[in-house]
């Protein structure tokens, strides 16, 4: 098994969006690759940035730092729901029900008038955003942020293609799309 050892309390990683974010993609807890590495999808068969490729045009042999540029550049940022939590493997099903501490999202949102969406890369992030998250927000932000609770990008979702991602994920261009 990779991961942790059970017990083992891990950090997630910042929140990386620019001044012009529209949507934040949001994952639940980075796996042990992530976290490893200190960058968001850092697994060689997780697909969120040859999906990013495909609907924003960011070239996913950038290195991490010129991708989460033309990431933010696209209006997109990244963060997590989960800030810390145990979890004895790598997936989102070995996180420790009832260890999760949830990022100050409510707050953060707040703060950042222009996000128009949020969306939830994979069901575990949109139950733990709704379980975590949702209960703090106040209703008038609730009320401006469109949720779109779409497939896992992971390469533990098999059942997805690339294209079939892209199909679903192409939700968010109406958001990026400047007033």
């Amino acid at each position: 098994m990779t991961g942790t050892p059970a017990g083992t309390r891990l950090l997630g990683l910042p929140p990386q969006a620019g001044a012009d974010c529209r949507v934040l993609i949001l994952g639940s807890m980075p796996g042990a690759a992530s976290l490893a590495a200190a960058r968001y999808y850092a697994h060689p068969r997780n697909r969120f940035w040859p999906l990013m490729a495909l609907l924003c045009g960011i070239d996913a042999g950038l290195g991490h730092p010129q991708r989460l540029a033309a990431l933010q550049a696209a209006g997109l940022g990244l963060w997590d729901v989960i800030g810390s939590c145990e979890r004895r493997g790598s997936l989102d099903a070995d996180i420790v029900r009832g260890s999760e501490v949830a990022n100050p999202l409510a707050d953060w949102l707040a703060a950042r008038p222009g996000i128009r969406a949020v969306a939830f890369n994979g069901g575990t992030a949109a139950r733990a955003f709704e379980r975590h998250v949702g209960p703090t927000l106040p209703a008038a932000l609730a009320a401006r942020l469109a949720l779109h609770a779409l497939p896992s990008t992971s390469p533990a979702n098999a059942a997805f293609s690339l294209e079939r991602l892209a199909a679903q994920w192409s939700v968010l261009s109406r958001h990026l799309d400047r007033p």
